[in-house]
């Protein structure tokens, strides 16, 4: 018969019994993929062949460049012959199966079967697991409608290149056998090896295959050296416990003795998920103690719009966290968060808890559990036009100690009450329109209103009941001038007058919450400069800047920022690094730059009139598509007030270079001028194929305090890839002719 025929449109009628449903179960069946009694129910295949012959009324013959295609399904062979009257099935090939994903290929050159394909034999066969993981042995056993047994086999998912038979990795074994509908691979006998030479020899190894997410079993081990702790290898054990659980297991035992053990434990709800996580260890660094750190996190939505979110830490001590490379942090956070964000509205309702880890803090005079309420309307008024906000927040802070004077006796005296307790309420509202006249002056009228009271206790210099009612109110000045030139760059000077009034009814209130204040562009022309809500900016100033804009389409951008403030009296609430005190301020210059090249730059300065810097930062970057480099640089003076004894003078660099497609190393450190010494250095060196994944990082961090000791961290792991679960491929191997 000619090539192209189609059994759905046409059947012999004494052989209508056979149909190509055979063809559609050694597609469907071979992979997995489908029962028979499945695919009787099902529409039948198609078959196309340069020859089709019907012998001795039992026998179908197909040859010729074969095609069988059903549901998606495809299996191309050189011959097929069915026999009716033996119940055999016969495939000669060469024979290629693909499942309707591509997930799923087997390739053999011949191939004896059941006539429902649950038993059979495939000679030289070789199977392909999403494009990754090869399994090939001499002769492939199909067992049950679901196992496939290749006996004194082997599975890589390296590429091997012409005039090569060893892969750079493989796993020999007397049998493997791939369960297909629980997506398991299973080694008996099994040898590791690495460019031929045997590394590692397992009496049982279990595989998820490549198209299995999530799958009980060991995870790739880790190979770690750390200061104090000495070598030692982590081996995690992932648990499924169900479509939406699951539970993991990190014992880590290292050349001194020291032991460790991390559990988490993650579930997604319909609504949200939740993780949790701790470890506990033993080691030399503190002997004879039981060491670890609990934390667990979590974010669910509720109804009408609203989020929950939680985050919760404890830690057995201080240097727990630094000695086994955990964090930096030196403050634990608990959380618990509602809340809402939608475009005209926000609000938020969260309750914190600080726990301390620095050297020099008392944690009775730490404020230790703290509540913040907030909720932020805009709407435009009827009437006077605009843009309005009404902001209403409730906060309160407790100290666990009760002593109610400032310990002058410590380095740093803050005069704030060691045992000061507060609550606040705030009710305010701003304001702000805009007029643009016929010259493109733009005028702006601003406001804001707010009433905060509070109720202060065991602190004799703030103690009390104290109402504050504040107010401001501004107008602005702003004139773009925009110059568009031949070649089409655009140059935009824009001045900027703002003249602001403030005051309050002058109360004493501590401020906590307002002590670090950043003079940058984005708060030069605001009416309050204080990031929190204990202190407020007040009396007559004018704000006055100037900025300059440059936009080439070859794409540069270049941007420049100078301000500087005013005032009719001096003000002593800002601290000396801020560079806002006294009755002028310092000058901020603002600079910023994009190339066409991928190089960015960004810088600010804070200056006194004789260009002495009071605070000043800058960052650098440069990116190609085989490397990057980023630089930062900040220093600011001494300030007791900010909580910072030393001047700051530190420079932090990183960067990477993409050695090829396969290797990519890493660098970073921070440098501190004023201490002359390093804080710290990483350095990282990754490689990555079609079938292999290695990292080695490099970590030494130079702090030291009672607590924490100057550490080194080595890691070093490798991810055999193609299994389930694992990342991703990198590039293939070039062969070389």
């Amino acid at each position: 018969m000619a090539r192209g025929l189609d059994f759905r449109r046409r059947k012999p009628r004494r052989f209508a019994a056979l149909r190509p449903l055979a063809l559609a179960l050694s597609v469907a069946a071979l992979l997995g993929s489908a029962s028979p009694g499945g695919l009787m129910a099902q529409e039948a295949a198609t078959l196309i062949a340069d020859r089709l012959e019907i012998a001795a009324d039992s026998k179908l013959i197909a040859e010729g460049a074969v095609e069988v295609f059903f549901e998606g399904r495809r299996m191309t062979a050189q011959r097929i012959i069915f026999d009716q009257s033996t119940d055999e099935l016969r495939i000669e090939g060469p024979i290629r199966l693909t499942d309707e994903q591509g997930s799923t290929v087997i390739v053999a050159a011949q191939a004896d079967l059941s006539s429902d394909l649950t038993e059979g034999i495939l000679q030289s066969a070789r199977v392909v697991l999403d494009q990754q993981l090869q399994m090939a042995a001499s002769q492939m056993v199909r067992s049950e409608g679901r196992y496939l047994q290749l006996d004194n086999a082997v599975a890589s998912s390296c590429k091997i290149c012409a005039g090569s038979t060893t892969p750079l990795w493989e796993i020999r074994a007397r049998r493997i056998l791939h369960d297909q509908t629980e997506k398991q691979i299973y080694f008996d006998h099994a040898q590791v090896r690495f460019g031929g030479v045997p590394v590692f020899y397992i009496p049982r190894l279990r595989i998820p295959d490549p198209t299995l997410d999530r799958s009980t079993g060991f995870l790739r081990p880790t190979l770690t050296s750390r200061s104090g702790l000495g070598t030692g290898v982590t081996l995690p054990y992932f648990v499924a416990l169900g479509p939406s659980r699951d539970l993991t297991f990190s014992p880590t035992i290292t050349t001194n003795g020291s032991q460790s053990l991390e559990v988490r434990y993650r579930q997604a709800f319909n609504t949200g998920s939740i993780e949790i996580s701790g470890t506990v260890a033993r080691d030399d660094i503190q002997p004879n103690q039981m060491r670890g750190y609990l934390v667990a996190d979590g974010v669910f939505s509720l109804p009408q719009g609203y989020r929950l979110a939680f985050h919760g830490e404890t830690v057995s001590d201080y240097a727990y966290l630094a000695d086994y490379g955990i964090s930096g942090t030196d403050r634990l956070t608990n959380t618990i968060q509602i809340d809402r964000i939608q475009r005209d509205e926000y609000i938020a309702a969260r309750l914190i808890n600080f726990d301390t880890l620095r050297e020099g803090d008392f944690p009775s005079a730490t404020p230790g559990l703290l509540t913040d309420v907030t909720v932020i309307r805009r709407f435009q008024p009827n009437g006077i036009g605009g843009e309005a906000t009404l902001r209403f927040g409730t906060h309160t802070h407790t100290r666990q100690s009760s002593n109610p004077f400032d310990d002058l006796s410590v380095a740093e005296p803050d005069d704030i009450a060691e045992g000061s307790d507060m609550q606040r309420l705030s009710i305010g509202a701003d304001w702000r329109k805009d007029w643009v006249t016929t010259n493109g002056l733009v005028v702006a009228a601003l406001g804001e209103v707010r009433i905060d009271a509070f109720n202060i206790t065991d602190d004799v210099t703030y103690g009390g009941n104290p109402t504050r009612i504040y107010g401001a109110g501004a107008v602005e000045l702003r004139w773009p001038l925009l110059r568009s030139g031949a070649d089409d760059v655009v140059q935009v000077i824009e001045p900027v007058a703002q003249l602001v009034w403030s005051d309050d009814n002058d109360r004493l209130i501590p401020n906590e919450d307002s002590r670090l204040v950043e003079f940058d562009e984005s708060n030069l022309f605001s009416l309050n400069r204080f990031p929190g809500s204990d202190a407020v900016e007040t009396g007559l100033r004018a704000n006055l800047g100037l900025s300059w804009t440059r936009i080439d389409p070859s794409g540069w951008t270049l941007g420049v920022t100078a301000g500087r403030v005013f005032r009719d009296k001096p003000v002593s609430a800002f601290s000396n690094a801020s560079g806002l005190g006294g009755r002028t301020s310092d000058w901020l210059f603002a600079a910023t730059a994009e190339t066409p090249f991928g190089m960015n730059f960004a810088g600010r300065l804070i200056t006194d009139d004789d260009l002495t810097v009071t605070r000043g930062e800058a960052m650098a970057e440069v990116a190609s598509k085989d490397a990057w480099f980023n630089a930062g640089y900040i220093w600011s003076i001494a300030d007791l007030y900010e909580a910072r004894p030393n001047r700051v003078s530190d420079l932090v660099l990183g960067g990477g270079y993409l050695i090829n497609p396969a290797w990519k190393a890493t660098a970073s450190g921070r440098y501190d001028f004023e201490a002359n010494s390093y804080r710290s250095v990483d350095f990282g060196l990754t490689y990555k194929n079609e079938c292999l994944l290695t990292n080695l990082s490099l970590s030494r961090r130079f702090t030291s305090s009672t607590t924490v000791r100057p550490s080194t961290l080595v890691d070093l792991s490798f991810n055999l890839l193609g299994f389930g679960g694992g990342a991703e491929a990198g590039p293939a191997r070039t062969c070389r002719r």
